[in-house]
C-alpha cells in the first residue's frame, strides 16, 4: 500500500512539474513593462542615425569600415554592455572607384550602371559592344558555344515585389553567376536588370562571383528604367551598343572585426541568445536599411532588456563584419566558436530593413514549442503573428550556424514590400526609415530576446538528421 501511496504522489508530483508555467506572473509583468519601454523609446533611431550620419558608407576594408568598428566598441561601452570585444575575420577586399555606361546605337543616351561586387575593371576607355538580350540566366546557359564572342550579354530577368522578398532569389542566381555564364559563350562583358523592384533611376549592386578556369569580364547592373529602354529598343527591331566603363579593383585579403557586446545571464551566463545584425554595408547609400536598422534595433533592444532585468541566460549582440563581401564575418564567427555552439539557445538576425515585423517563426525541438508560443503571445499586442509551421531560416548571418549544427533559429519576419526599391542602390539612405515602424521592431526583438533568455526550460533545437 505505501509503494502505491508513494507511485501516486511522484505522478502528482510530476503533473504538477509538467503544467508549471513557462513564465511566472512576475515576469509576464516584466514583459509588458519591457515591450512599453521599447515601443516609447527613440533609442535605436539614435543609434541609427548617429552610424549613418558620422560613418556613412561602410565597404569591408575601407577606413570607414574602420570607423564602424570603433564606433560600434563605444557604444556598447556607453550603453553598460558588461563584455565588449572584437573578433577577427578576414575577406577579399575590393573598391569601387569610378562608373560609367551610354547607350551608342540607335541613339545616345545614358546608362545609368554599376558594378557588382568583385568586378574586373574595364579598360581605361571601357568596352563598346552590341547588347545581346536573354530573359533569363537559364536562357544565357543554353546558348550554344561562341555565339556572344564579341558581345556584351545582358539578362532583363525582372524581379518580383512580394511581402516577404520572395523575389530575390531567383534574381540572384543571375548577380552570382550571370558573368560567368556569359565568359563562358565568349562575351566580352555582362550586363543585367538590377535585382530590384525600385523605378527609380538607380542601380543596384551585389555579391558576385568568378570561376578558376574562366575569363573574368566586367559585370555591371543598370537601373530599371534603363533596363526597359534597353529591353525596348531591342524589341524594336534595333542593334543596341553600349559602351561600359566600370574601374575597380581587387586588393587581396582584408582583415576586419566582428564588434560583440553582451549582457551577462544571472544564473546561466554562459548561455546565450544571439542577436544582431552585419555592421558592413555598400558603398553607394549608407547603409541605413542594409543594415543599420538591424545593427540599431538589436544594441538597443538588448539595452532595454539590461534596465528591466538581467535575465537567466546571456543576451549577446553580434555585429558581423563584412557581409556584403560573403558572409565573411558570419563564418569566422561560428568557426571560432564551434566548440560551444550548444550554449546559443535562441538566434536571430535583424538583415530586412526597417519595416514592421509581421511574424514570429521558430525553428526548434517540438519540446520547446511550449516556450515559443508564450513568446508569440506576449508579441501579439505588436501586431505580430505566430507563424506556426516551425521551420525559420534566420538570417544570411546564420547559414554558417545552420550549415555547421543544428540550432534554435527564429525569424522575426519583417514587411519586405517595398525593401528591394532601396537595397543595394544609392537610395539607401536614413530617410527611408520610418522611426515607429523602428520602435515596433526593437520592442518584438527586445520582447523575444529576453522571453528566450528567462524562460524557466532551455530551447533545444530539432535533433539533427
Amino acid at each position: 500500500m505505501k509503494k502505491i501511496i508513494t507511485g501516486v504522489l511522484l505522478a502528482s508530483s510530476f503533473l504538477v512539474s509538467a503544467a508549471e508555467p513557462e513564465f511566472t506572473a512576475q515576469q509576464l509583468k516584466q514583459v509588458a513593462e519591457l515591450r512599453t519601454n521599447a515601443s516609447n523609446s527613440d533609442l535605436s533611431y539614435q543609434l541609427l542615425e548617429s552610424l549613418t550620419t558620422e560613418i556613412g558608407p561602410r565597404l569591408p576594408g575601407t577606413e570607414n569600415d574602420k570607423k564602424a568598428v570603433a564606433w560600434a566598441q563605444e557604444k556598447f561601452q556607453a550603453l553598460g554592455f558588461d563584455k565588449v570585444w572584437l573578433e577577427e575575420a578576414t575577406f577579399p577586399e575590393w573598391r569601387r572607384f569610378s562608373e560609367s555606361g551610354k547607350i551608342l546605337t540607335p541613339s545616345e543616351q545614358t546608362l545609368h550602371l554599376t558594378a557588382l561586387g568583385h568586378s574586373v575593371s574595364t579598360p581605361k576607355d571601357g568596352i563598346t559592344a552590341e547588347v545581346i538580350l536573354f530573359e533569363t540566366l537559364d536562357e544565357l546557359i543554353a546558348a550554344p558555344a561562341n555565339s556572344l564572342k564579341g558581345k556584351i550579354a545582358y539578362i532583363n530577368y525582372r524581379m518580383n515585389r512580394d511581402i516577404d522578398g520572395n523575389g530575390y532569389g531567383p534574381a540572384v542566381r543571375a548577380r552570382s553567376t550571370g558573368s560567368v555564364e556569359a565568359a563562358k559563350k565568349g562575351a566580352i562583358g555582362y550586363m543585367m536588370r538590377s535585382v530590384s523592384t525600385a523605378h527609380h533611376r538607380f542601380a543596384h549592386t551585389g555579391g558576385s562571383h568568378y570561376k578558376d578556369g574562366v575569363t573574368k569580364i566586367p559585370n555591371v547592373t543598370i537601373a530599371n528604367p534603363d533596363a526597359d529602354q534597353i529591353a525596348r529598343l531591342i524589341a524594336l527591331g534595333k542593334n543596341v551598343t553600349v559602351n561600359i566603363n566600370v574601374q575597380n579593383e581587387d586588393r587581396g585579403q582584408g582583415t576586419g572585426f566582428n564588434v560583440i557586446g553582451q549582457f551577462n545571464g544571472t544564473q546561466n551566463p554562459e548561455q546565450y541568445v544571439l542577436i544582431g545584425g552585419h555592421l558592413d554595408s555598400w558603398d553607394l547609400g549608407t547603409g541605413a536599411l542594409d543594415d543599420g536598422a538591424g545593427v540599431a534595433l538589436t544594441m538597443a533592444a538588448a539595452k532595454h532588456i539590461s534596465e528591466i532585468k538581467r535575465p537567466k541566460r546571456s543576451i549577446r549582440v553580434v555585429l558581423f563584419a563584412a557581409e556584403e563581401l560573403g558572409l565573411w564575418g558570419a563564418k569566422a564567427y561560428f568557426k571560432q566558436h564551434a566548440k560551444e555552439l550548444d550554449n546559443i539557445v535562441a538566434a536571430a538576425e535583424s538583415d530586412f530593413g526597417a519595416d514592421v515585423v509581421y511574424g514570429f517563426e521558430s525553428n526548434v525541438s517540438a519540446q520547446s514549442l511550449p516556450v515559443v508560443r508564450a513568446i508569440a503571445k506576449q508579441l501579439a499586442p505588436l501586431n505580430v503573428q505566430y507563424i506556426a509551421k516551425n521551420t525559420a531560416n534566420g538570417g544570411p548571418d546564420l547559414i554558417p550556424l545552420k550549415n555547421a549544427t543544428s540550432a534554435p533559429i527564429f525569424d522575426l519576419h519583417q514587411d519586405g514590400t517595398d525593401y528591394f526599391d532601396y537595397h543595394h542602390t544609392a537610395d539607401d539612405t536614413l530617410d527611408k526609415v520610418d522611426p515607429e515602424k523602428l520602435k515596433q521592431n526593437t520592442a518584438a526583438y527586445a520582447v523575444f530576446a529576453f522571453m528566450a533568455a528567462d524562460a524557466r526550460t532551455t530551447i533545444k533545437p530539432k535533433p539533427a538528421k
